[in-house]
């Protein structure tokens, strides 16, 4: 009687955070038609805003991937004063609001301060451009992809390295050859996540790059001139798009689990 009861709990409260999650969806589906959302969906602007939103997020996670895993690789590994300072360090775009993000870059990545100086002798800029909108998409969503990375090199044995040092392997080498093949899942999930939160970026890309416009941009900005109506299809087409690209990326994640089993 007990059990059933606390099965009972269980799947309510499993329900009540489902609902939660799923019904704004649902309305939002339901609340535009299928007219509209295929109009919306073959619009110029909003196919180029999102195919814009996908690259520079992608590029922001290819970008973290060369500089981030070794980061990740040192907290896993190693024992140093102040690791866990370097460890809150790495966790601060994550609990500071996006706007104060995006303003802290903008003192830094600015056309009036060091990197946007820097970048403007080689004829480049980050405020308004796409270099821009990667810098804050890096920044805020980074820690998703170290984090993930850095739990999956913890779970590896130090002997797996040891054995390939003592058959001659170089440690760059071991790194290459057996560390990160073994830490592909880990990788490809926390690329995965960092990717979704890239997408999403609202607040940080807006304030150093609000043109050209991302999708969350653009969604805004159809929403604040024009109402629910036009920004709700841009929405739709958006998050389907995203989870189809999700779903495809969990497909190859689950079976190369499953292969990594057998």
């Amino acid at each position: 009687m007990k059990k059933s009861i606390f099965n009972l709990i269980i799947i309510l409260c499993s329900l009540v955070i489902l609902l939660f999650i799923t019904a704004p969806i649902i309305k939002l589906f339901t609340f535009s038609n299928f007219e509209m959302i295929s109009k919306t969906a073959v619009e110029k602007e909003v196919i180029q805003s999102i195919f814009l939103t996908l690259r520079a997020s992608l590029t922001a996670t290819l970008i973290t991937l060369i500089f981030g895993i070794p980061l990740a690789y040192v907290l896993a590994r190693y024992n140093f004063k102040g690791k866990v300072f370097v460890e809150s360090i790495i966790n601060i775009p994550v609990i500071i609001p996006h706007t104060a993000a995006g303003i802290a870059l903008l003192t830094v990545f600015g056309d009036n301060f060091f990197m946007g100086k820097l970048a403007n002798k080689f004829g480049m800029s980050f405020t308004g451009e796409f270099a821009g909108i990667v810098v804050a998409m890096m920044f805020v969503s980074m820690p998703f992809l170290i984090n993930e990375s850095k739990e999956g090199f913890k779970k590896i044995d130090v002997k797996y390295e040891k054995v390939a040092r003592t058959l001659g392997a170089t440690q760059s080498k071991t790194f290459f050859k057996v560390v990160l093949p073994m830490n592909k899942n880990h990788i490809l999930s926390g690329s995965l996540m960092m990717w979704a939160r890239g997408i999403s970026e609202y607040g940080a890309v807006l304030v150093l790059a609000y043109h050209p416009m991302v999708a969350p941009t653009l969604i805004y900005e159809r929403f604040s001139s024009y109402g629910l109506k036009y920004s709700i299809p841009v929405s739709v087409v958006m998050i389907i798009i995203t989870l189809i690209i999700f779903s495809v990326f969990k497909v190859i994640q689950r079976g190369e689990e499953n292969y990594d089993k057998n």
